[in-house]
Protein backbone atom coordinates (compact mmCIF):
# COMPACT_ATOMS: atom_id res chain seq x y z
CA UNK A 1 0.00 0.00 0.00
CA UNK A 2 1.44 3.67 -0.62
CA UNK A 3 2.00 6.14 1.70
CA UNK A 4 -0.47 8.71 2.30
CA UNK A 5 1.83 11.82 1.92
CA UNK A 6 -1.95 14.10 1.09
CA UNK A 7 -2.35 14.99 4.56
CA UNK A 8 0.84 17.39 4.15
CA UNK A 9 0.95 17.96 0.41
CA UNK A 10 -1.55 20.46 -1.36
CA UNK A 11 -0.30 18.90 -4.86
CA UNK A 12 -2.00 15.65 -5.01
CA UNK A 13 -2.82 14.26 -7.22
CA UNK A 14 -0.12 15.71 -9.54
CA UNK A 15 -1.76 17.09 -12.87
CA UNK A 16 0.93 15.98 -14.95
CA UNK A 17 3.52 13.31 -14.59
CA UNK A 18 7.74 12.77 -15.37
CA UNK A 19 9.40 10.11 -16.07
CA UNK A 20 13.59 10.51 -15.04
CA UNK A 21 13.79 6.95 -14.52
CA UNK A 22 17.25 5.29 -16.11
CA UNK A 23 14.71 3.33 -18.41
CA UNK A 24 12.04 2.84 -19.14
CA UNK A 25 12.21 6.27 -20.46
CA UNK A 26 9.60 9.22 -22.54
CA UNK A 27 8.59 8.30 -25.55
CA UNK A 28 8.35 10.95 -28.50
CA UNK A 29 5.05 11.79 -29.43
CA UNK A 30 6.63 10.90 -32.80
CA UNK A 31 7.46 7.85 -32.03
CA UNK A 32 3.71 6.99 -30.30
CA UNK A 33 2.08 8.01 -33.03
CA UNK A 34 4.23 5.75 -35.36
CA UNK A 35 3.35 2.50 -33.10
CA UNK A 36 -0.02 3.45 -33.36
CA UNK A 37 -0.83 2.86 -36.97
CA UNK A 38 -2.75 -0.29 -38.06
CA UNK A 39 -1.20 -3.23 -37.24
CA UNK A 40 -0.05 -4.93 -40.66
CA UNK A 41 1.35 -8.29 -40.96
CA UNK A 42 4.83 -9.47 -41.21
CA UNK A 43 5.39 -11.19 -43.92
CA UNK A 44 4.87 -8.62 -46.00
CA UNK A 45 7.48 -6.31 -48.34
CA UNK A 46 6.19 -3.62 -45.98
CA UNK A 47 7.11 -4.74 -43.15
CA UNK A 48 10.70 -6.10 -44.60
CA UNK A 49 11.17 -2.80 -46.06
CA UNK A 50 11.08 -1.52 -42.07
CA UNK A 51 12.91 -4.26 -40.97
CA UNK A 52 15.71 -3.40 -43.48
CA UNK A 53 16.07 0.19 -42.89
CA UNK A 54 16.00 -0.05 -38.34
CA UNK A 55 18.50 -2.45 -38.72
CA UNK A 56 20.96 -0.49 -40.94
CA UNK A 57 19.84 2.84 -38.73
CA UNK A 58 21.22 1.26 -35.49
CA UNK A 59 25.00 0.56 -36.71
CA UNK A 60 26.17 3.84 -36.05
CA UNK A 61 24.70 3.67 -32.48
CA UNK A 62 26.84 0.21 -32.23
CA UNK A 63 29.59 1.76 -33.85
CA UNK A 64 29.38 -1.78 -36.10
CA UNK A 65 29.53 -2.62 -39.81
CA UNK A 66 28.36 -5.52 -38.81
CA UNK A 67 24.46 -7.39 -38.75
CA UNK A 68 22.20 -5.88 -35.95
CA UNK A 69 19.24 -8.45 -35.32
CA UNK A 70 15.87 -7.57 -33.58
CA UNK A 71 14.44 -9.82 -30.82
CA UNK A 72 11.44 -9.83 -29.50
CA UNK A 73 12.20 -9.50 -26.02
CA UNK A 74 13.46 -7.39 -23.12
CA UNK A 75 17.65 -6.51 -23.11
CA UNK A 76 18.27 -9.54 -21.04
CA UNK A 77 16.36 -11.68 -23.42
CA UNK A 78 19.74 -10.39 -25.79
CA UNK A 79 21.71 -10.95 -22.94
CA UNK A 80 20.57 -14.40 -22.72
CA UNK A 81 21.22 -14.90 -26.60
CA UNK A 82 25.01 -13.79 -26.21
CA UNK A 83 25.11 -16.58 -23.61
CA UNK A 84 23.21 -19.41 -25.28
CA UNK A 85 25.14 -18.66 -28.81
CA UNK A 86 28.95 -18.07 -28.18
CA UNK A 87 29.64 -20.82 -25.02
CA UNK A 88 29.50 -24.53 -24.98
CA UNK A 89 28.08 -26.76 -22.08
CA UNK A 90 30.73 -27.16 -19.57
CA UNK A 91 33.01 -23.68 -20.81
CA UNK A 92 34.29 -21.25 -18.25
CA UNK A 93 33.68 -17.78 -18.57
CA UNK A 94 34.69 -14.62 -17.00
CA UNK A 95 32.26 -11.70 -15.68
CA UNK A 96 32.54 -8.05 -14.05
CA UNK A 97 30.21 -8.35 -10.94
CA UNK A 98 29.92 -4.33 -10.39
CA UNK A 99 25.93 -3.97 -10.00
CA UNK A 100 23.07 -5.55 -10.08
CA UNK A 101 23.24 -6.28 -14.26
CA UNK A 102 26.84 -7.59 -13.65
CA UNK A 103 25.77 -9.95 -11.21
CA UNK A 104 23.17 -10.71 -13.93
CA UNK A 105 25.49 -11.77 -16.27
CA UNK A 106 26.65 -14.41 -13.14
CA UNK A 107 23.07 -15.63 -12.88
CA UNK A 108 22.72 -16.56 -16.70
CA UNK A 109 26.04 -18.02 -17.29
CA UNK A 110 25.05 -20.24 -14.02
CA UNK A 111 21.17 -21.16 -15.53
CA UNK A 112 22.95 -22.48 -18.63
CA UNK A 113 25.64 -24.46 -17.05
CA UNK A 114 28.64 -22.26 -17.30
CA UNK A 115 30.77 -22.02 -14.71
CA UNK A 116 31.29 -18.45 -13.96
CA UNK A 117 34.01 -16.60 -12.68
CA UNK A 118 33.36 -13.62 -10.90
CA UNK A 119 35.60 -10.40 -11.18
CA UNK A 120 33.94 -8.70 -7.81
CA UNK A 121 33.65 -4.57 -8.06
CA UNK A 122 32.76 -2.27 -5.23
CA UNK A 123 29.33 -0.71 -5.96
CA UNK A 124 30.21 2.61 -8.08
CA UNK A 125 33.79 1.77 -9.04
CA UNK A 126 34.93 1.16 -12.00
CA UNK A 127 36.94 -2.75 -13.29
CA UNK A 128 40.06 -2.06 -13.98
CA UNK A 129 41.91 -3.33 -16.65
CA UNK A 130 44.58 -5.19 -14.31
CA UNK A 131 41.65 -6.94 -13.12
CA UNK A 132 40.18 -8.96 -15.62
CA UNK A 133 44.18 -9.28 -16.97
CA UNK A 134 44.37 -11.05 -13.52
CA UNK A 135 41.07 -13.08 -13.43
CA UNK A 136 42.33 -14.40 -17.43
CA UNK A 137 45.88 -15.56 -16.15
CA UNK A 138 43.95 -17.22 -12.97
CA UNK A 139 41.25 -18.67 -15.68
CA UNK A 140 43.00 -19.29 -18.58
CA UNK A 141 40.36 -21.97 -20.05
CA UNK A 142 37.48 -18.97 -19.71
CA UNK A 143 36.30 -18.23 -23.17
CA UNK A 144 34.52 -14.76 -22.73
CA UNK A 145 34.44 -11.89 -20.75
CA UNK A 146 31.02 -10.19 -19.94
CA UNK A 147 30.61 -7.11 -19.01
CA UNK A 148 28.77 -3.88 -18.66
CA UNK A 149 29.51 -0.53 -20.12
CA UNK A 150 27.34 1.49 -18.27
CA UNK A 151 26.27 -0.27 -15.18
CA UNK A 152 22.41 0.86 -14.73
CA UNK A 153 22.32 0.32 -10.97
CA UNK A 154 25.00 2.09 -9.59
CA UNK A 155 25.65 4.80 -12.67
CA UNK A 156 29.12 4.10 -13.42
CA UNK A 157 30.82 3.60 -16.37
CA UNK A 158 33.47 0.44 -17.27
CA UNK A 159 36.51 0.89 -19.37
CA UNK A 160 35.38 -1.09 -22.21
CA UNK A 161 37.80 0.17 -24.79
CA UNK A 162 41.21 -0.87 -22.59
CA UNK A 163 39.15 -4.32 -21.48
CA UNK A 164 38.87 -4.74 -25.26
CA UNK A 165 42.28 -4.66 -25.90
CA UNK A 166 42.87 -7.47 -23.44
CA UNK A 167 41.06 -10.01 -24.58
CA UNK A 168 41.64 -9.02 -28.79
CA UNK A 169 44.92 -10.77 -27.70
CA UNK A 170 43.44 -13.88 -26.44
CA UNK A 171 40.84 -16.14 -27.64
CA UNK A 172 38.54 -15.02 -25.88
CA UNK A 173 35.19 -13.55 -26.65
CA UNK A 174 34.23 -9.76 -25.27
CA UNK A 175 30.39 -9.98 -24.81
CA UNK A 176 29.10 -6.33 -23.80
CA UNK A 177 25.82 -4.91 -21.98
CA UNK A 178 24.91 -1.50 -23.98
CA UNK A 179 21.73 -1.42 -22.58
CA UNK A 180 22.92 2.36 -21.00
CA UNK A 181 25.28 3.13 -23.44
CA UNK A 182 24.12 2.90 -26.78
CA UNK A 183 22.54 6.28 -28.09
CA UNK A 184 23.74 8.06 -24.64
CA UNK A 185 27.51 7.82 -25.68
CA UNK A 186 29.82 6.58 -28.65
CA UNK A 187 30.36 2.87 -28.86
CA UNK A 188 32.96 1.89 -31.62
CA UNK A 189 31.92 -2.23 -31.42
CA UNK A 190 34.38 -2.72 -34.79
CA UNK A 191 36.90 -0.49 -33.40
CA UNK A 192 37.55 -1.43 -29.80
CA UNK A 193 37.33 -5.30 -30.34
CA UNK A 194 34.05 -6.06 -29.00
CA UNK A 195 32.43 -9.50 -30.34
CA UNK A 196 29.15 -9.21 -28.86
CA UNK A 197 26.82 -5.79 -28.44
CA UNK A 198 23.71 -5.76 -27.00
CA UNK A 199 21.04 -3.29 -25.78
CA UNK A 200 17.37 -2.70 -25.51
CA UNK A 201 14.52 -0.83 -27.01
CA UNK A 202 13.37 1.18 -23.51
CA UNK A 203 16.58 3.23 -22.64
CA UNK A 204 18.08 5.47 -25.62
CA UNK A 205 16.45 4.63 -27.97
CA UNK A 206 13.36 6.41 -26.60
CA UNK A 207 10.64 3.18 -27.16
CA UNK A 208 8.73 1.17 -25.02
CA UNK A 209 10.82 -2.19 -23.42
CA UNK A 210 10.01 -5.31 -26.02
CA UNK A 211 13.27 -5.15 -28.12
CA UNK A 212 16.04 -6.88 -27.72
CA UNK A 213 19.11 -5.91 -30.22
CA UNK A 214 22.30 -7.46 -30.70
CA UNK A 215 25.54 -8.01 -33.13
CA UNK A 216 28.24 -9.88 -33.62
CA UNK A 217 31.70 -9.47 -34.57
CA UNK A 218 33.11 -12.11 -37.06
CA UNK A 219 35.02 -14.22 -34.53
CA UNK A 220 31.71 -14.35 -32.69
CA UNK A 221 29.42 -15.51 -35.58
CA UNK A 222 32.50 -18.40 -35.91
CA UNK A 223 31.66 -19.44 -32.38
CA UNK A 224 27.85 -19.60 -33.13
CA UNK A 225 28.79 -22.30 -35.72
CA UNK A 226 30.61 -24.69 -33.22
CA UNK A 227 28.52 -26.56 -30.63
CA UNK A 228 27.00 -23.97 -28.14
CA UNK A 229 24.55 -24.26 -25.35
CA UNK A 230 21.09 -25.56 -26.49
CA UNK A 231 18.47 -23.31 -27.58
CA UNK A 232 15.81 -22.52 -29.67
CA UNK A 233 14.13 -19.10 -29.52
CA UNK A 234 17.15 -16.97 -29.12
CA UNK A 235 19.23 -18.79 -32.32
CA UNK A 236 20.82 -16.32 -33.88
CA UNK A 237 22.17 -18.51 -36.90
CA UNK A 238 18.75 -18.90 -37.60
CA UNK A 239 17.52 -15.38 -37.15
CA UNK A 240 20.94 -13.95 -39.09
CA UNK A 241 19.03 -15.90 -42.08
CA UNK A 242 15.77 -14.36 -41.34
CA UNK A 243 17.14 -10.73 -41.04
CA UNK A 244 19.87 -10.74 -43.64
CA UNK A 245 18.50 -13.01 -46.35
CA UNK A 246 14.77 -13.15 -46.12
CA UNK A 247 13.96 -9.96 -44.94
CA UNK A 248 11.85 -10.87 -41.96
CA UNK A 249 12.60 -12.57 -38.56
CA UNK A 250 12.57 -15.90 -37.89
CA UNK A 251 9.50 -15.83 -35.10
CA UNK A 252 6.76 -13.00 -34.71
CA UNK A 253 8.41 -9.36 -34.17
CA UNK A 254 7.62 -6.71 -32.26
CA UNK A 255 5.83 -5.26 -35.16
CA UNK A 256 4.80 -1.48 -34.04
CA UNK A 257 7.98 -1.29 -31.91
CA UNK A 258 10.25 -2.28 -35.03
CA UNK A 259 8.08 0.88 -36.13
CA UNK A 260 8.24 2.84 -33.72
CA UNK A 261 12.09 1.94 -33.74
CA UNK A 262 12.69 3.16 -37.27
CA UNK A 263 10.83 6.71 -36.33
CA UNK A 264 13.50 6.97 -33.29
CA UNK A 265 16.46 6.28 -35.40
CA UNK A 266 14.82 9.24 -37.86
CA UNK A 267 14.98 11.61 -34.48
CA UNK A 268 18.76 10.66 -33.48
CA UNK A 269 20.60 10.37 -36.89
CA UNK A 270 18.38 14.07 -37.59
CA UNK A 271 19.99 15.26 -34.16
CA UNK A 272 22.97 13.78 -35.19
CA UNK A 273 25.27 11.73 -32.98
CA UNK A 274 27.69 13.97 -32.28
CA UNK A 275 24.59 16.07 -30.44
CA UNK A 276 22.66 13.59 -29.09
CA UNK A 277 26.34 12.45 -27.49
CA UNK A 278 26.54 16.12 -26.30
CA UNK A 279 23.46 16.05 -25.08
CA UNK A 280 23.91 13.52 -22.76
CA UNK A 281 27.26 14.89 -21.06
CA UNK A 282 25.71 18.19 -20.75
CA UNK A 283 22.46 16.68 -19.12
CA UNK A 284 25.02 14.54 -16.58
CA UNK A 285 26.84 17.34 -15.96
CA UNK A 286 23.86 19.57 -14.86
CA UNK A 287 22.74 16.75 -12.59
CA UNK A 288 25.92 16.18 -10.90
CA UNK A 289 26.50 20.25 -10.15
CA UNK A 290 22.92 19.87 -8.45
CA UNK A 291 23.68 17.25 -6.28
CA UNK A 292 27.09 19.05 -5.24
CA UNK A 293 25.59 22.40 -5.01
CA UNK A 294 22.84 20.60 -2.77
CA UNK A 295 25.79 18.69 -0.59
CA UNK A 296 25.16 15.40 -2.05
CA UNK A 297 27.61 12.87 -3.08
CA UNK A 298 27.85 10.26 -6.52
CA UNK A 299 28.04 6.76 -5.74
CA UNK A 300 29.90 6.75 -8.93
CA UNK A 301 31.66 9.81 -8.17
CA UNK A 302 35.24 8.57 -10.66
CA UNK A 303 33.51 7.25 -13.63
CA UNK A 304 30.04 8.78 -13.68
CA UNK A 305 27.32 7.70 -17.07
CA UNK A 306 26.75 9.95 -18.87
CA UNK A 307 22.84 8.43 -19.08
CA UNK A 308 21.53 8.53 -15.23
CA UNK A 309 23.03 10.20 -12.51
CA UNK A 310 23.39 8.50 -8.67
CA UNK A 311 22.66 10.63 -5.78
CA UNK A 312 23.81 9.36 -2.58
CA UNK A 313 21.12 10.25 0.14
CA UNK A 314 21.94 12.00 3.34
CA UNK A 315 21.94 10.20 6.45
CA UNK A 316 19.20 9.81 8.43
CA UNK A 317 16.78 10.17 5.25
CA UNK A 318 14.91 7.30 3.93
CA UNK A 319 16.01 7.22 -0.07
CA UNK A 320 12.52 4.73 -0.38
CA UNK A 321 10.25 7.41 0.74
CA UNK A 322 11.98 10.49 -1.15
CA UNK A 323 11.81 8.36 -4.05
CA UNK A 324 7.75 7.55 -3.08
CA UNK A 325 7.22 11.43 -2.49
CA UNK A 326 8.81 12.70 -5.95
CA UNK A 327 6.76 10.06 -7.77
CA UNK A 328 3.41 9.78 -6.18
CA UNK A 329 2.84 13.24 -4.82
CA UNK A 330 5.11 15.75 -6.92
CA UNK A 331 4.11 13.19 -9.82
CA UNK A 332 8.31 13.15 -10.76
CA UNK A 333 9.59 9.15 -11.41
CA UNK A 334 13.18 8.59 -10.70
CA UNK A 335 14.66 5.10 -9.24
CA UNK A 336 16.02 4.36 -5.70
CA UNK A 337 18.76 2.04 -5.36
CA UNK A 338 19.22 -1.73 -5.69
CA UNK A 339 20.31 -4.57 -2.91
CA UNK A 340 22.34 -2.76 -0.42
CA UNK A 341 21.70 0.66 -2.38
CA UNK A 342 18.30 0.72 -1.16
CA UNK A 343 16.72 3.39 0.44
CA UNK A 344 20.05 5.28 0.25
CA UNK A 345 20.47 6.26 -3.17
CA UNK A 346 18.48 8.01 -6.06
CA UNK A 347 18.89 7.66 -9.30
CA UNK A 348 17.72 10.59 -11.85
CA UNK A 349 17.54 9.28 -15.69
CA UNK A 350 18.56 11.87 -18.37
CA UNK A 351 18.81 9.22 -21.61
CA UNK A 352 17.11 8.99 -24.62
CA UNK A 353 13.84 11.69 -25.04
CA UNK A 354 15.09 14.17 -22.37
CA UNK A 355 16.42 17.57 -22.72
CA UNK A 356 18.71 19.86 -20.77
CA UNK A 357 15.75 21.86 -19.52
CA UNK A 358 14.26 19.04 -17.93
CA UNK A 359 16.93 17.83 -15.90
CA UNK A 360 15.51 21.38 -13.78
CA UNK A 361 12.15 19.89 -13.37
CA UNK A 362 14.07 16.77 -11.97
CA UNK A 363 16.22 18.43 -9.52
CA UNK A 364 13.47 21.03 -8.29
CA UNK A 365 11.53 17.65 -7.41
CA UNK A 366 14.26 16.49 -5.72
CA UNK A 367 14.45 19.24 -3.69
CA UNK A 368 10.96 20.03 -2.66
CA UNK A 369 11.41 15.68 -1.28
CA UNK A 370 14.53 16.75 0.47
CA UNK A 371 13.02 19.91 2.24
CA UNK A 372 9.51 17.72 3.01
CA UNK A 373 12.36 14.90 5.03
CA UNK A 374 13.70 17.96 6.94
CA UNK A 375 17.29 18.70 4.55
CA UNK A 376 18.93 21.36 5.53
CA UNK A 377 20.17 22.83 2.51
CA UNK A 378 19.92 26.54 0.74
CA UNK A 379 16.58 26.21 -1.45
CA UNK A 380 17.52 26.63 -5.14
CA UNK A 381 21.17 25.88 -4.81
CA UNK A 382 20.74 22.89 -6.72
CA UNK A 383 18.32 23.89 -9.68
CA UNK A 384 20.60 27.23 -10.12
CA UNK A 385 23.71 24.96 -9.99
CA UNK A 386 22.67 23.08 -13.24
CA UNK A 387 20.61 26.03 -14.39
CA UNK A 388 24.36 27.51 -14.64
CA UNK A 389 25.62 24.15 -16.36
CA UNK A 390 23.12 24.49 -18.78
CA UNK A 391 23.71 27.79 -19.74
CA UNK A 392 27.49 27.15 -20.28
CA UNK A 393 26.74 23.92 -22.25
CA UNK A 394 25.00 25.66 -24.22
Amino acid sequence: MLEDFSAYNPIVPPIKKYLFAPGPTPVPPEVALEMARPIIHHRTPEFSAVLDQTRQKLRPLMGTEQEVLLLASSGTGAMEAAVANLLAPGEAAIYVDGGKFGERWGRILSAFGVTPHRVPVTWGNAVTPEQVEDALRRHPDARAVLMQASETSTAAVHPVEQIAAITRRRDVLLVVDGITSVGVFEQKMDAWGIDALVTGSQKALMLPPGLGIIALSPRAWARTRKPHLPGFYFDLNRELKAQRDDHTTAYTPAISLIFGLNRSLDLIHAETLPAVFARHRLMARAARAAAAALGMNLLAAENPAPGVTGILVPERIDGSRLVRYMRDVIGVTVQGGQDQMKGKLVRIGHMGYVAPLDVLVAVGALELALRREGYDFHSGAGVAAAQAEIAAGA
